[in-house]
Parts: structure tokens; sequence; C-alpha cells
């Protein structure tokens, strides 16, 4: 999935998609270990969707935690 969609999701969305990304990450680690499915490509790719998701998710943490301080910052100028 690509980072915009991601970005296009409420919060609870992402989250949902990270456990549904992780639990398929196990399965295909589970899969890989006993030799089921040669699956070393498709892990890499899902270990990069995790990644990209709680990117987006702590880009959202660090906007909401600046965004006060800009504006307070912004109304003692205007004083």
């Amino acid at each position: 999935m690509v980072a915009e969609e991601l970005r296009g999701m409420s919060a609870a969305e992402v989250d949902g998609h990270v456990r549904d990304l992780r639990e398929q990450l196990f399965k295909l680690r589970f899969q890989k270990t006993t030799g089921l499915v040669d699956a070393g490509a498709k892990l890499s790719v899902v270990r990069r969707d995790i990644a990209r998701a709680l990117t987006v998710l702590r880009e959202r943490d660090l906007a909401s935690a600046t965004a006060p301080v800009a504006a307070a910052a912004g109304s003692e100028e205007q004083a």
C-alpha cells in the first residue's frame, strides 16, 4: 500500500492495517520455517508495508505534538 493511501485513512484504520500485516508476517515466517512456501520476497514486502504504516502513524504523532507549540509561538509573535 502506498503511503498516500495510508495518509488518507484514519488512525484506527491504519492500526488495524498494521495488525493485519503483522499477522500476515507471522504466517509467512511460519510457512518459510516449515518449508511450505518460499516466501522470502513476500516477507520483505510485508516488512516494508509495516514500516510504511508505522511511519505514517509517527508523522501524525509528531504533527499533533508540534501543532500546539507552533500555535502558541504564533500567538506570542502577534502580541
